[in-house]
């Protein structure tokens, strides 16, 4: 069983499936048996490297019959390399071709950074580097240009609503200033370390869907250097207090609390048996003083950080956070 948000006019499962660091040999698998349980809403990235075989699970879930397309809420994201307008739809119709789709539920501009330039001859996904020397080089393309370019995707049927990743208040803020078309959805970092309470009071404000990525927090980070093993939220007393008390496991627990703050949460995992876990959050609710408890672990920590990552990773350091 899953439930519905509101984004835009449409409406979105509210737990998805993040399919970030999802190993390309098992992706198509995982799509096709987490359709088949019930999930409906894939959140997709060009920069996740996996879009065609991301399209092979759809596809093999379609043609068995576990869904139609118009059942199915899929998300991509636009990589920083595309943010020039007149590369917006390329970029676009590339993620479109490799998942194997008519068009879009959704796309976000995945990073309020603009990269040179990388065809996708020399090299695709690019990540964040480019040239021989294999640098990162920012590139001076206002955001403003960056969402002219998605409009023209809905204007043209692409794509159904658009929106963003990674914002920051004002950038929210000033986006909302020159938008002729408002952006349907905000997406960002958001777990019981890192509430970002004030962002999505304002994206609400907006009348946006907010969805959090990395829900159960740490978990994907620690084989990058960007966390550790004692970082986990799913371990932390109250965590474990609160899911013995409702007899359900921390990871349940941490994903309902995500949902009762009225965000879409879209966990990964490369595990069937998490995959059923995961989307088996309606059969519970947790009460104020759990709520409050979880939400009072917040202390800002930030584990998907660009400014931290570049610097260790090609030496350039770019903060898009205070």
């Amino acid at each position: 069983m899953n439930q519905d948000i509101k984004v835009g006019e449409d409406s979105m499962s509210s737990v998805g499936l993040g399919l970030w660091k999802i190993d390309n040999s098992s992706t198509a698998n995982i799509v096709k048996a987490a359709i088949k349980i019930g999930y409906r809403h894939l959140d997709s990235a060009a920069d996740y490297g996996n879009e065609k075989e991301v399209g092979i699970g759809i596809a093999d879930a379609i043609s068995n019959g576990h869904c139609l397309r118009k059942d199915l809420w899929i998300t991509s994201k636009l990589w920083n390399t595309f943010h020039s307008r007149k590369h917006v739809r390329a970029a676009c119709e590339r993620s479109l071709v490799d998942l194997g789709l008519d068009y879009l539920d959704l796309y976000l501009i995945h990073f309020p950074i603009s990269l040179e330039y990388v065809p996708f001859h020399h090299n695709y996904p690019p990540g964040w580097t480019s040239g021989k020397e294999g640098k990162m080089r920012i590139s001076p393309v206002p955001l403003s240009e960056t969402w002219y370019g998605m409009e023209e995707l809905v204007e043209h049927g692409l794509v159904k609503n658009i929106g963003i990743c990674n914002y920051s208040t004002a950038l929210l803020n000033d986006l909302m200033s020159y938008a002729k078309i408002k952006p349907a959805m905000l997406q960002i970092e958001s777990h019981p370390y890192l509430t970002q309470e004030n962002l999505i009071r304002q994206a609400e404000n907006y009348n946006m869907a907010v969805t959090a990525f990395s829900p159960l927090g740490s978990l994907s980070y620690v084989s990058l250097n960007m966390a550790k093993n004692t970082d986990s939220i799913l371990s932390h007393k109250e965590v474990l207090r609160i899911s013995k008390d409702v007899g359900k496991t921390p990871a349940q627990v941490v994903l309902r609390w995500g949902l009762q703050r009225h965000t879409s949460v879209i966990p990964k995992t490369g595990q069937i048996s998490r995959l059923k876990e995961n989307i088996s959050l309606f059969d519970f609710n947790l009460n104020d003083e759990q709520m409050d408890s979880i939400s009072g672990l917040n202390c800002n920590r930030r584990f998907n950080d660009p400014a931290k990552f570049c610097e260790n990773a090609f030496g350039k350091f770019y903060s898009i956070y205070d």
